[in-house]
């Protein structure tokens, strides 16, 4: 009997852990996130008191709504597609670090996918929160070394040859990426990626929304998912 009940109580305490553990980096996180608000809010206006220098508040919220309003649907769908791939812990320190889309993200999925463990799990939990502190303090690391070393690589960095390589960085990572994923679903990727390319060769300008365009491109790939699980459902009855 005692042999029995071993296990129940001891995945109770994991569990009871796991909880404490959410708690804290929930907490934990809404503080952090609160600091770094204020500071990055707080800083123009602190360089503003300290230079004697102000600019036109009016027409500095004018100019941050419009942004905003452009950005709001693309941030609001990036909320709703990175947490649940990142968890709690991952994601606070993605928001707070940034880089999500060339740097947290790919860390995150790569180091998911090297210990196999999936989306909304605890394994994920953890191993995207550690990874994601990984790459937040050798990207600082890297950062610090950067400027210490700006002036000398300077000639080097602004090399014409240097700098069609500086322009594709990001789309080769995600095409690396990418090719992983729509190998093993080209069912739901190829639609996506055939209808965005068209849409873009057909109307250059939304290349610059491109963020934006990840709703649409994203609501047909989970139609088309839908639809084959369904499909998949159907015939195994």
């Amino acid at each position: 009997m005692e042999k029995r009940s071993a296990a129940p109580v001891a995945d109770s305490e994991k569990q009871a852990v796991y909880d404490r553990y959410l708690r804290t980096t929930h907490t934990l996180g809404r503080i952090f996130s609160i600091i770094v608000l204020i500071l990055l809010l707080g800083a123009p206006f602190v360089m503003g008191a300290v230079l004697g220098t102000f600019p036109n508040l009016p027409a500095a919220g004018k100019a941050f709504l419009s942004i905003g309003i452009v950005y709001l649907v693309s941030c609001i769908a990036e909320y709703i597609i990175y947490v649940p791939m990142l968890g709690a812990g991952g994601t606070y320190l993605a928001f707070i670090t940034g880089n999500l889309i060339n740097m947290k993200v790919p860390c995150a999925i790569t180091a998911r996918d090297i210990v196999g463990a999936k989306s909304g799990t605890t394994e994920n939990e953890i191993i995207s929160t550690l990874s994601i502190a990984t790459s937040s303090l050798v990207t600082i690391l890297v950062l610090a070394a950067g400027v210490a070393l700006l002036i000398p690589l300077q000639p080097l960095l602004q090399a014409p040859a240097l700098q069609p390589a500086f322009d594709n960085v990001v789309p080769a990572l995600f095409g690396a990426m990418a090719y992983k994923y729509f190998r093993g679903h080209l069912k739901i990727a190829l639609p996506p990626l055939a209808a965005m390319s068209l849409l873009f060769v057909l109307l250059p300008g939304l290349i610059s929304s491109t963020s934006m365009m990840i709703i649409p491109g994203g609501a047909l790939a989970i139609g088309l998912a839908w639809y084959y699980f369904r499909k998949g459902q159907e015939e195994g009855r």
